[in-house]
């Protein structure tokens, strides 16, 4: 009796660590395609236009008071972190980095343009606050590389 019921067990929990598995695959591929898709809206749409100086965005610039020395710098920094949003060990951080971005253009859209588009980078911070967090790890590894012991 002892054999036909010891067998069972061991399968069961296989395919539960099966299943498992799989959904954690899925999970870290859907994430993955998040971070990419985000990177392409920072590099193609937001950065792109600010790098080549396209009229609307130089004046929304100009309107902020920042000029096109301004412009350019926020583009090159949601370039940057468009790059390292799919750097293996800089995503958490430009995840969070861009957010950071997205709270100073939040700030932007309420003082300067009453309030116009001001969702916008709210809503874009609910999945760079996802990355961050589960791409947390990845700061002990990048800390490890900065301090010299990777």
């Amino acid at each position: 009796m002892s054999e036909t019921a010891a067998p069972a067990a061991p399968v069961l929990s296989t395919a539960t660590g099966s299943a498992k598995h799989g959904r954690r695959r899925a999970a870290r591929l859907a994430l993955r395609a998040l971070q990419v898709l985000l990177a392409l809206f920072y590099a193609v749409a937001s950065a792109l236009p600010k790098l080549i100086a396209y009229p609307a965005a130089m004046e929304s610039f100009d309107r902020i008071g920042w000029g096109s020395a301004g412009m350019y710098a926020i583009g090159a920094l949601e370039l940057a972190g468009a790059i390292a949003l799919v750097t293996p060990v800089l995503q958490a951080v430009a995840a969070m980095a861009l957010s950071g971005l997205m709270v100073g253009a939040f700030i932007v859209q309420l003082t300067v343009f009453d309030g116009q588009n001001a969702a916008t980078p709210l809503i874009l911070m609910v999945p760079l606050v996802l990355i961050a967090w589960a791409r947390r790890e990845q700061n002990a590894r990048l800390w490890g590389l900065v301090r010299g012991r990777m």
